[in-house]
């Protein structure tokens, strides 16, 4: 079933990847003839797709990287944050992953995560210091089974390389419409027959309304089937932990979030369990954003009753929404089997202060660059910067002198 619940994704992912592509070219041709009307159009084709074919090679081979560069990243090890570790490993287990995803911390007091990897059997997952420290057990899984879900979806795949169409349009629509701000149209003027003159002008009008048209058109495309993924992501999160309330309440608290996630952008936003664009500003259209609202998926998640299983959170997507619309493939929904829904086991956990919150992120991001803590008996954590040269050091508090392992 999880096989042909893959190949349903994978034919969407198709169906927007030539939507994309038709766009793309289209902007190409009428780019090229308005440039040269004799043949221009199939010369601006070309260039078209060069730039793409370009971004998508650099995408597949180090578009992972580059979004884990971008987004400040730094990969960890299992004593940096053993929880984090040991709930990844439960949902790739659950999940049935080839592999063991790498692990990302991100320098960020905004809560939010991502998951990236061309493969499923390369693939890592990203989370900031500030979601670490807000959320407890049963939520952190909640999220990192909605992003292990991305991975074993294809979305991951999908949404790199779909995000590198739409930055390809955006990027040729962007230089067409400023190298005609910078002439002033001089170039574009005719010179020959007055036909041939009003012919030329008419495509250039053409391509300039083209011009404008085509990215929101690509990001509407974009945006649209990106949001049936989330819904989907959501689904299959709570198929892997049988505990829909988990992510239910991280969903809350992520969007209660008013901190700005500083690294985030047009082109890593759509990676994001939470939009972290829409949060710097709240009347921010629904209609442009490639998530759902929050409140939705939350209500859906806590509408969810008699089991985990697709089929289960498809009837209360049914009963928010008060429609019929599928958000689960058919061969899914085929399965009939009961998936028993747990108990919380850290309903408590993770709670904190506001001023524990901040000491725990500074803590996790200390750990994450290397730094090493002791415990002095008198109660206060010395914590070790990794460039420290000596072997003793004596707490500032009781002055006990206490030996430093490097």
């Amino acid at each position: 079933m999880m096989w042909e619940l893959i190949q349903s994704n994978r034919r969407k992912s198709l169906i927007l990847f030539i939507s994309l592509g038709l766009i793309l070219t289209l902007l190409g041709f009428f780019l090229g003839s308005a440039y040269y009307p004799d043949g221009g159009g199939f010369i601006g084709i070309f260039f078209a797709l060069i730039i793409w074919g370009i971004l998508s090679l650099i995408s597949y081979f180090s578009g992972s990287k580059i979004l884990l560069a971008v987004s400040g990243a730094k990969e960890i090890t299992p004593d940096v944050h053993p929880q984090l570790f040991n709930v990844v490993e439960e949902m790739k287990i659950s999940a049935s992953l080839p592999a063991m995803p790498k692990v990302y911390i991100i320098n960020e007091a905004a809560p939010n995560a991502f998951a990236t990897g061309i493969k499923p059997e390369n693939s890592a997952v990203a989370v900031t210091a500030g979601l670490l420290a807000r959320l407890n057990r049963d939520e952190l899984q909640g999220v990192v089974a909605h992003e292990v879900s991305h991975i074993v979806n294809r979305d991951v795949l999908f949404m790199t390389f779909a995000g590198i169409m739409l930055g390809s349009i955006v990027l040729i629509a962007e230089i067409f419409l400023r190298s005609l701000w910078f002439s002033g149209g001089s170039r574009y003027s005719s010179k020959s027959s007055k036909n041939s003159g009003q012919a030329q002008l008419v495509i250039m009008i053409i391509a300039i309304v083209f011009a404008i048209l085509a990215p929101i058109l690509a990001q509407l495309l974009y945006f649209a089937i990106s949001r049936k993924r989330e819904y989907l992501a959501d689904a299959s999160a709570v198929r892997y932990t049988r505990y829909p309330e988990g992510l239910a309440s991280a969903l809350e608290k992520i969007s209660d979030n008013s901190i700005e996630l500083k690294r985030a952008n047009k082109v890593t936003a759509p990676m994001y369990i939470v939009n972290p664009l829409k949060l710097k500003d709240q009347k921010l259209s629904d209609l442009t954003s490639t998530h759902p609202p929050i409140s939705e998926r939350v209500r859906i998640l806590r509408s969810i009753s008699g089991g985990a299983n697709f089929i289960d959170y498809q009837n209360a997507f049914n009963k928010v929404k008060r429609n019929q619309s599928s958000v689960i493939p058919a061969s899914a929904l085929s399965d009939h089997s009961q998936v028993g829904l747990k108990e919380s086991v850290s309903s408590s956990e993770g709670v904190m202060l506001k001023k524990e919150t901040k000491r725990e992120m500074g803590d996790i991001m200390m750990r994450v660059n290397h730094y090493s803590f002791i415990n002095c008996n008198c109660g206060l954590k010395i914590k070790i910067p990794p460039d420290f040269k000596y072997t003793e050091l004596s707490c500032p508090k009781c002055g006990t002198k206490h030996s430093v392992q490097h």
